[in-house]
């Protein structure tokens, strides 16, 4: 029964990562990098910020646990944060060209499956002591393989949809569609947002240890990766402001109270998705199947339900019903492999 609740929690914080670009919609006369900041500061800083805080028992400080950490914990948690950034900012582009639902499948598929794998992989090669490749048993592997088998066969309906449609109906249901390019895209976005799950196994003894409530252990190194991929991200955005000439979005005042509060309406859904997964991951057993698969489960059902988005958003409209077949296939097989670990354990 823990185990279920704990899917369930995931199961939400994954549904509300998905629904997270609906309120961007709302946001008005902003250029893409200048709301992208700002819901990012809501995202990336201030709710991580506040959620870590939670970890943290009365009488001791989230600085003063950060500066006991040991330093190699500490900064490689935050570097493999700003990799992530990297592919948070080519995430929004591979939307893009393959729309919500197709965008999301092949890069959270990517994600899935190399930041689990990735994890204690690299865990091993920096300490070996650790012994982190223990984690990775045949029914980890097994579930990795099961979710990567659902992405491809949403990639195989994205494929489909690309050579059915006409460019009229492509552009009508994704206005910049561009098959070859945004798998392209969505493939580096994918391997580069896997660098947020190593993040949070450099930082998973960032904590008070049994000082901290269980639900909210992970919550101090998710501040730390979310920090690192702010940097990132705020680079990126400054500088796009400055070639484009869009520093003027932000004096634009009139416009600032509908803006900001999509932008934190954005900003929170995001950042549920890791709060849920903290949250989720202490009702299974600490180091078993369950909590090693735990971030592959999270990325599965952020692609089944942005698969839903999708459909609900028309991103799939005048496809064949062969094509709505194998998506939906694809969905049943994502949802399976969030359940397989307990079908074979």
């Amino acid at each position: 029964m823990e185990i279920i609740i704990g899917l369930l929690i995931i199961a939400i914080g994954a549904f509300c990562q998905s629904s997270c670009y609906v309120p961007i919609n709302k946001i008005k006369d902003w250029s893409w990098e200048s709301y992208w900041i700002i819901q990012g500061v809501f995202a990336w800083l201030v709710l991580p910020f506040l959620g870590a805080l939670l970890a943290v028992p009365t009488g001791e400080s989230l600085f003063g646990l950060f500066a006991s950490a040991p330093s190699s914990s500490f900064w490689m948690t935050i570097l493999f944060g700003v990799l992530w950034g990297v592919g948070g900012l080519t995430f929004g582009l591979s939307m893009r060209y393959l729309g919500v639902a197709l965008g999301q499948s092949i890069a959270l598929g990517t994600c899935a499956g190399l930041g689990t794998i990735m994890g204690p992989v690299l865990l091993n090669i920096f300490f070996p002591e650790l012994d982190a490749l223990k984690s990775l048993t045949f029914t980890v592997l097994l579930g990795v393989i099961v979710t990567l088998t659902g992405i491809a066969i949403i990639g195989v309906a994205g494929s489909m949809k690309s050579a059915s449609l006409s460019e009229e109906e492509k552009k009508t249901a994704v206005k910049d569609f561009n098959f070859p390019k945004g798998l392209a895209i969505a493939l580096l976005a994918g391997f580069m947002s896997g660098c947020f799950n190593v993040g949070l196994e450099f930082g998973k003894d960032i904590n008070f240890g049994e000082l901290t409530n269980p639900m909210f252990r992970t919550l101090p190194a998710t501040f730390l990766v979310t920090l690192g991929g702010f940097v990132t991200n705020a680079i990126y955005c400054f500088y796009q402001n400055q070639k484009n000439k869009t520093w003027g979005d932000y004096k634009k005042g009139n416009v600032w109270g509908n803006n900001l509060l999509f932008c934190l309406l954005a900003g929170a859904l995001w950042y549920s998705q890791f709060f849920g997964l903290s949250l989720g991951r202490s009702f299974f057993e600490a180091g078993g199947t369950m909590d090693v698969l735990s971030f592959c489960i999270l990325m599965a059902l952020n692609v089944v339900f942005s698969n839903v988005w999708g459909i609900i958003l028309k991103e799939w409209k005048g496809c064949s019903k062969k094509t709505i077949a194998v998506l939906l296939c694809g969905i049943v097989v994502l949802v399976f492999s969030c359940f397989l670990p307990q079908l074979i354990g």
